[in-house]
């Protein structure tokens, strides 16, 4: 008995496997810091974000008697065709909303969205629940304020590494209160299981960030912290996106699969001779993936009304 699975990479992108070789190749993988020492060093060197033209919006906004800052971008004369709630990437304890300001004016120009990017604590000076505290007070405020504010109720999530972990939480959490308002996720190359439990998280357990972001929580494997560990059922569809030479290429696809058992669409993408944040970088595969992307969200968020 045999049976055949529909492949997770396009054919497509083959075509683009020597040239992404030869990118990495030229660009050897770094490292993150192994304690806070690092940390403040690393911080303390790290170049200033770059600017985008138009300047967003930066503002606080509240719910749940918590005020978060963000940073809004919206389309230049078009009308809203919805809002994506943008978390930035950075282990937890680096990067700031201002660092995806490029990333989502393109994605505001490209596709005629508002994107609303979180400025969450960091760890860990701000351990777990911190940030999932901050992304879920913004996405409260949106369910309530989106409208009126952009014209339009349509809403998507989406994540870049712990991003992605933190989106997760955040749909979780709604789903938890009854809020069903959200139309869907994009989750680029998070990581699942912070808790080392599993053969994937196993690949990371030695990774400063676990300890910086989980700080004195007595169980890592707690739902909030480690999403593999979550009751998944009733999450929008989600699109996941994931390189081929991802050390958590495995804790994304026990991701998928436990999605999918809970019933949710999931979209899953594979991109060969790709690393951990190859959407970040310049090569043709990251922007095949990115058109993928933005083909994805425009079908969950439709055209404005």
């Amino acid at each position: 008995m045999s049976f055949e699975l529909p492949s997770p990479i396009d054919p497509e992108l083959w075509s683009f496997v020597d040239e992404s070789n030869a990118f990495y190749a030229r660009r050897p993988a770094g490292r993150g810091p192994s304690s806070r020492e690092e940390l403040h060093t690393l911080r303390a060197g790290a170049a200033a974000p770059a600017t985008c033209d138009p300047q967003p919006i930066a503002e606080l906004v509240s719910a749940l008697g918590r005020s978060v800052p963000v940073r809004i971008h919206v389309p230049v004369s078009r009308p809203v065709a919805g809002v994506f709630l943008e978390i930035h990437g950075g282990g937890f304890y680096m990067g700031s909303a201002a660092g995806s300001d490029v990333r989502n004016r393109r994605l505001a120009d490209a596709l005629g969205i508002a994107v609303v990017s979180v400025d969450y604590r960091l760890a860990p000076e701000h351990p777990w629940p911190s940030a999932p505290d901050d992304c879920e007070t913004v996405a409260l405020w949106l369910v309530e304020h989106a409208e009126g504010r952009f014209g339009t109720a349509k809403l998507a999530i989406g994540g870049f590494s712990a991003g992605s972990t933190l989106a997760v939480s955040t749909l979780v959490r709604l789903r938890d209160r009854g809020v069903t308002a959200f139309n869907g996720g994009v989750l680029q190359f998070g990581t699942y299981d912070l808790a080392a439990k599993t053969t994937a998280g196993r690949l990371i357990a030695d990774e400063y960030f676990l300890d910086a972001y989980a700080g004195t929580a007595p169980d890592r494997t707690h739902p909030d912290l480690s999403p593999l560990f979550s009751e998944l059922a009733g999450l929008p569809p989600i699109m996941m996106v994931i390189g081929s030479e991802d050390i958590l290429l495995e804790d994304n696809l026990a991701m998928a699969a436990r999605l999918s058992d809970a019933g949710v669409e999931v979209d899953l993408r594979i991109y060969p001779a790709s690393p951990h944040g190859f959407t970040g970088h310049s090569t043709p595969m990251a922007r095949a993936a990115l058109e993928h992307i933005d083909a994805w969200l425009r079908a969950q968020l439709g055209p404005a009304g």
